[in-house]
């Protein structure tokens, strides 16, 4: 494979961040150099090279007053290219406006977008191109940040039977998972009464006791419901701004960048892709585990049950909470929920991680100014 099929696509902020002796590089007429051990061997000297350390050259190098070169010069210049600076595409402004109707984009064209940024064919695989692709963390994170739009859902891995594992229409979440939280909700209920079998033994309930059922029981499973609830609020802004936001602390890796891009970068390059504004339903199964065994450990079992079934339920409102700002003109007194989330998409993805409230944007500062 030749050298030039191995060049990574960089931004200028990649070429800023080696401005140093030991790690220089510069940018001309659109590629990326590293001119590092060329330092010594400069006939002008390596100071002026320096100077311009982290910087595009194209100004100084057409400027015979700062240093002549020679022909040669150009031609030994291209045995330091390391890779060319990617196009930038501005859909993302903080100029965006929300409006008060029903708001949606143009769709992209598709071949002129492909064309002038190199980055995903969205007539293709995107899963596949991202495993393969040569991008720089910074160029990958620029892009998927600024907002395609196609008027068909794309297509991530390509065979039918592993794109069903990635799709879910909005009605998914609550057919599957209120069945769920009301069954823990009476579960709880009574095992506040006294202990029942184990689920794994015998699944069915004695609902034929449900006359006897204390009220001292409905009160503590409800506040046990209604903690569940508030702990979704906490928990829907913590993974929406450290966990599917963890932009910065990404490697510079394929691998890194192919589970972001599966975890949430897709959504934020294609946010208007019907199918994929609810999480699938073996991606929730996975994500929930680990926190559904953590109450478990930390509660009794039938408090666990109960704050379970509460952040079930409202994690199911968050699904379709979420499906209804991107694609429902909604009443008025949720058209602000609308306008926020939007905003997170088209001017500002570093604010406003609430989706159901800003609660808690207010509460750690990452209010956005829809």
């Amino acid at each position: 494979m030749s050298k030039r099929a191995n060049f990574k696509i960089l931004t200028a902020e990649d070429v800023a961040r080696h401005h140093s002796r030991e790690h220089c590089w510069l940018s001309y007429r659109g590629k990326v150099y590293n001119v590092s051990g060329f330092l010594g061997d400069h006939p002008g000297g390596e100071d002026i090279i320096l100077r311009y350390g982290g910087r595009a050259v194209d100004r100084a190098m057409g400027d015979s007053n700062e240093h002549e070169h020679s022909d040669a010069a150009y031609d030994m210049l291209e045995e330091f290219v390391i890779g060319k600076l990617g196009t930038e595409e501005t859909v993302v402004s903080q100029d965006w406006v929300a409006t008060d109707g029903y708001w949606y984009p143009d769709d992209t064209d598709v071949a002129a977008d492909f064309a002038k940024n190199k980055f995903l064919d969205l007539n293709r695989p995107l899963v596949m191109q991202v495993w393969r692709a040569n991008f720089s963390k910074s160029f990958y994170l620029k892009q998927i940040h600024q907002p395609r739009h196609l008027p068909r859902s794309a297509v991530l891995f390509g065979p039918a039977y592993l794109e069903i594992f990635t799709k879910a229409a909005w009605y998914v979440p609550p057919t599957l998972w209120l069945p769920m939280a009301g069954y823990l909700f009476l579960r709880s209920l009574f095992q506040f009464m006294g202990p029942i079998p184990l689920a794994m033994d015998k699944l069915s309930l004695p609902l034929s006791s449900m006359a006897t059922i204390p009220l001292e029981a409905y009160g503590k499973v409800v506040s046990c419901f209604l903690l569940g609830n508030f702990l979704w609020t906490i928990l829907e802004y913590l993974l929406h701004r450290f966990f599917f936001h963890l932009d910065e602390y990404l490697p510079d890796h394929n691998v890194a960048l192919t589970l972001h891009f599966l975890l949430h970068g897709f959504h934020h390059y294609l946010p208007m892709d019907r199918l994929r504004l609810v999480m699938p339903p073996i991606l929730f199964a996975i994500l929930q585990f680990p926190i559904t065994q953590l109450i478990y450990k930390l509660f009794p079992v039938a408090v666990a049950n109960g704050i379970i079934a509460g952040a079930f339920t409202f994690y199911v409102l968050y699904d379709c909470m979420h499906y209804a700002v991107h694609h429902t003109n909604l009443p008025a007194y949720l058209k602000e929920i609308k306008k926020y989330h939007l905003g997170h998409h088209y001017k500002n993805y570093e604010l406003g991680f609430g989706v159901t409230s800003k609660i808690w944007d207010i509460v750690f500062d990452t209010v956005l100014p829809v």
